[in-house]
């Protein structure tokens, strides 16, 4: 078992399938006793209502403390405020405020344009009530100029008022223990919690990647490849990897570890049982 705080990212679900999968999960995942999970927005129209609908859920049928995420894409200022004030009710002390991706459809921007200016929302509107996370990117954000902009980008979020930050997942320790070098040579000091991948279907993992500018190291990618269709074989070389990861990034000082789930407990049950034991 981890010696740091474990988090749990979900999705929210959207059909019955979904619904069924996130709830067969769950019970296998608080047995962990996760410090907290979050719940990813759904931005545009009625999808703006999944988020909450699932943090209810999350609160009071499974008794777990539910961060929301909050993202500018499509959100107008009156519906962040009605949001806000949604979780204040239903007892939530912590947000994941994120500029997210603008969806496929939609030409512009919702009321804000960044993150930071999300955050620098949120402070305004409820200064006080809400732990803030912010996301940062070890490896760089894919639409970034270079690694000093996107600092600065992080580093505006920090001064906006975030309390916390989630990286972006990462398969190579030294691209997260330089990141925390730069940052904190560049006058950031809260908490920057490192974003885990748990490797359950290698296709969907470089999809996922070649979106969010994530690295698969070579190495890892010829060793997944090599196993073909061996799917036992890859989940446990896979729950291996990803738990020496692990181990290396707490024994480096990280302050916990966010798990993206995918709304599925194995392959992240499988990285938590392996850490330690090598």
């Amino acid at each position: 078992m981890a010696s740091v705080p474990i988090s749990f990212e979900f999705f929210p679900p959207k059909t019955d399938e979904q619904r069924a999968t996130l709830e067969a999960a769950l019970p296998k995942l608080k047995a962990i006793a996760p410090e907290y999970v979050s719940c990813t927005f759904g931005a545009g129209g009625s999808t703006l209502s999944y988020t909450p609908e699932t943090i209810r859920h999350l609160r009071e049928e499974h008794a777990l403390d539910a961060a929301p995420h909050l993202s500018c894409m499509g959100g107008t200022r009156a519906e962040i405020r009605t949001l806000l004030d949604r979780y204040a009710e239903m007892g939530c002390r912590r947000i994941v405020a994120l500029r997210g991706d603008l969806p496929s459809g939609m030409a512009s921007y919702g009321d804000f344009r960044y993150a930071s200016d999300l955050v620098e929302f949120i402070r305004k509107e409820r200064d006080g009530r809400f732990h803030i996370e912010v996301a940062c990117y070890p490896e760089v954000h894919p639409q970034s100029d270079d690694a000093h902009a996107d600092l600065r980008h992080f580093k505006a979020k920090v001064d906006a008022g975030a309390n916390g930050a989630i990286t972006q997942y990462f398969y190579n320790p030294d691209a997260y223990f330089r990141f925390i070098d730069a940052a904190r040579r560049g006058g950031i000091a809260i908490p920057i919690v490192p974003g885990i991948m748990p490797i359950a279907n290698f296709t969907q993992l470089k999809r996922f990647s070649d979106l969010c500018g994530a690295e698969i190291p070579r190495w890892l990618s010829k060793r997944l490849h090599a196993y073909g269709d061996d799917v036992d074989s890859i989940r446990e070389f896979a729950a291996d990897v990803v738990a020496e990861l692990c181990d290396r990034l707490v024994a480096g000082g990280a302050p916990g570890l966010h798990f993206y789930t995918l709304n599925r407990a194995r392959a992240t049950l499988a990285v938590i049982e392996r850490m330690h034991r090598r």
